[in-house]
């Protein structure tokens, strides 16, 4: 497995004040407005809220969704034909995270949200070694699949996969599972933001709002052995 990493860089802190969490309306809204600054981010993911505006010309709208989709690190359900299928990939991390983050942000995908500044704003937060890429590349050295998020302590909050070829993002979900698990497992927190039928499939679950902040809290607490380097 190929690794190209940052060791992360804390930021300016941001200006805003988020609410709590805990005040998000009945469709998990906490604020809407702010800015994307990699201070602001951060600030965020680590009470538990993260971004996506409301269509590509919307708001910024931040959430914390009421249930939340998480993936327990030993709970990925790896069919037959998935196990045959991560052969065909090479698992690359961070050596191609503006591809990766292009291609999730294709404007042809069904209800993309991923807008130029998220783009330029998520490219920021890698620079300085906060957000990463786990990719997955076909037997041409061509990239096939891949998903994006961001790494604070124990808490890995998975934003956005693509692939361009049969199983290939879910053979990068299979080695960020790896790697989140090789690196000491124990309290770590997956976060997917929301179940689908898709991700229930692979075993996400869906935890309580207080449940998820509680798990947050102690994730982000653990002095871990970095799973990037």
């Amino acid at each position: 497995m190929h690794k190209t990493t940052t060791m992360p860089t804390e930021p300016a802190p941001t200006e805003w004040d988020f609410p709590s969490a805990a005040t998000a309306d009945s469709d998990g809204i906490v604020a809407i407005g702010a800015d994307l600054a990699p201070g602001t981010l951060l600030a965020a993911y680590r009470a538990g809220i993260f971004p996506m505006p409301v269509g590509r010309g919307g708001p910024m709208v931040w959430w914390s969704p009421e249930p939340r989709g998480i993936l327990p690190i030993h709970g990925l359900r790896v069919t037959r034909s998935l196990r045959r299928s991560l052969k065909r990939y090479e698992i690359r991390v961070d050596t191609a995270f503006a591809e990766v983050l292009e291609a999730c942000a294709d404007p042809a995908r069904p209800n993309g949200w991923i807008t130029q500044r998220m783009r330029l704003a998520y490219l920021e937060l890698h620079a300085l070694g906060w957000a990463h890429s786990v990719e997955a590349f076909d037997d041409q050295g061509q990239l096939a699949g891949g998903l994006y998020g961001v790494a604070i302590g124990g808490l890995f909050a998975g934003e956005s996969m693509f692939h361009r070829a049969t199983d290939a993002s879910k053979a990068a979900l299979v080695a960020l599972v790896d790697l989140l698990g090789a690196g000491g497992s124990s309290g770590r927190l997956l976060d997917v933001q929301w179940q689908t039928n898709h991700l229930a499939s692979l075993g996400v679950i869906e935890s309580s709002r207080a449940e998820y902040l509680r798990h947050l809290e102690h994730a982000l607490t653990l002095d871990l052995p970095p799973v990037w380097a």
